[in-house]
């Protein structure tokens, strides 16, 4: 989402030499040699494309697309493979959009992470469940929010499946984000940060991010914290600003 006027392994290049680690969405379009051999270290990436946690047929389809990803993620040597509760198309708009969520639904997705997860701990690998919005980027995403990925998280209660705690779909969302990380924390894998509106770096939004930093370390959480989000300013200087922006944010 940064240097966008470059080639993607640039991007990786730039990111690394400015000191940060690295992650990616869709691997299938992506050489995992080409991405090795920038010496970046990559924290995350999508952990499927396909499939859904709420139908038969999704289930199937999202777990043996799982297990494709693995391999990609261990030849670029990433600890963390992202969900969601449905696949996600163009614009973000999901595969398999959702009205109402059913209790059935929620059934079935217990299980299906349940076996999502047995899959990370059989390769050591953590699978991360992502909260969305659907106000504005992801409408008809079921399990969307926050609150919705905290409780299935806790309920497979394993090490190897986590929640992504991404703060810019939860204030869009819900709010109350200090609140969120300190119940959260214990199930956190990843915190992803964009500042709303906008979706840019800290410091171009509402959310005062300092604060947000210190109530994370409060909490205890010393993992990830990835900003997943735009420069505010186009081109490979905005992109350079907006990474000292993430750094400064949260630098305590």
């Amino acid at each position: 989402m940064v240097y966008t006027d470059l080639p993607h392994l640039e991007r990786v290049e730039r990111i690394h030499a400015a000191g940060f680690a690295a992650e990616i969405w869709d691997w299938t379009q992506k050489d995992a040699g080409a991405l090795a051999a920038t010496g970046a270290t990559f924290t995350s990436m999508t952990g499927y494309v396909a499939g859904d946690l709420i139908t038969p047929d999704g289930t199937d389809g999202c777990c043996a697309r799982r297990s494709l990803s693995i391999p990609f993620a261990q030849a670029i040597g990433s600890p963390s493979l992202n969900l969601h509760g449905t696949g996600l198309g163009e614009g973000g708009i999901p595969v398999r959009p959702v009205e109402v969520v059913t209790g059935d639904m929620w059934l079935a997705a217990v299980r299906t992470l349940t076996r999502v997860a047995e899959l990370g701990e059989t390769h050591g690998v953590t699978f991360v469940l992502e909260n969305l919005n659907t106000e504005v980027d992801h409408p008809g995403t079921p399990f969307a929010k926050a609150a919705d990925t905290l409780a299935l998280v806790a309920a497979v209660d394993s090490p190897h499946l986590k929640m992504n705690l991404d703060l810019y779909h939860a204030q869009i969302g819900e709010g109350n984000l200090v609140e969120l990380v300190r119940r959260a924390v214990p199930h956190v894998g990843e915190v992803q940060v964009a500042d709303v509106p906008g979706r840019c770096e800290p410091g171009t939004g509402e959310v005062r991010w300092s604060f947000v930093a210190q109530a994370l370390a409060d909490a205890g959480y010393d993992g990830v914290v990835a900003m997943e989000a735009f420069a505010s300013i186009p081109g490979t200087a905005g992109s350079d600003l907006a990474l000292a922006a993430f750094r400064e944010a949260f630098t305590l």
